[in-house]
């Protein structure tokens, strides 16, 4: 996911930061700002889901391609 991430906002991303947690911990942050949380949301995101949120906070007018299709 990481490297996805990388690859599509190539011009947007300076990095990806993988944090080790405990207890089943999954967040994705972007600048501070928390945009997925496994334990509120119930489930991990799908890779489209984060490249979504991702994109709406820095990108906005990027295409995603298939991942904008529902």
């Amino acid at each position: 996911m990481a490297q996805e991430l990388l690859t599509t906002f190539a011009d947007e991303l300076g990095e990806v930061a993988l944090v080790p947690g405990t207890g089943g911990i999954f967040e994705v942050r972007l600048n501070g700002e928390r945009l997925w949380n496994k334990k509120q949301a119930g489930r991990y995101p799908e890779p489209k889901e984060i490249k979504q949120l991702i994109r709406d906070r820095i990108a906005p007018g990027k295409d995603l391609g298939h991942s904008d299709k529902k």
